[in-house]
């Protein structure tokens, strides 16, 4: 997660945790992600990441998500304390 990287195939993620959802600037976000209403936390990030598409209909998303618990907790860890730097 490199903040001077920019927006790639999604969004970056640097700083992602208590975000807005579709917020960050210069990144084209499908109206599923405009018209939801949270900012982005740990149990969000759980919801999306186990199956973005059921957990926001309509999402754009082309990732079928990570079903393993232990791996989408790590994952979690992982962003929050990068996004954090």
């Amino acid at each position: 997660i490199d903040p001077a990287a920019g927006n790639r195939v999604g969004p970056n993620l640097h700083g992602v945790i208590g975000r807005r959802v579709g917020a960050e600037a210069g990144f084209t976000y499908s109206d599923a992600l405009k018209g939801a209403d949270f900012s982005w936390d740990a149990a969000h990030l759980d919801q999306w990441l186990k199956n973005p598409q059921a957990y926001l209909v309509g999402t754009r998303m082309g990732f079928a998500g990570v079903r393993n618990d232990t791996q989408r907790r790590d994952l979690i860890t992982y962003v929050m304390v990068e996004s954090a730097r």
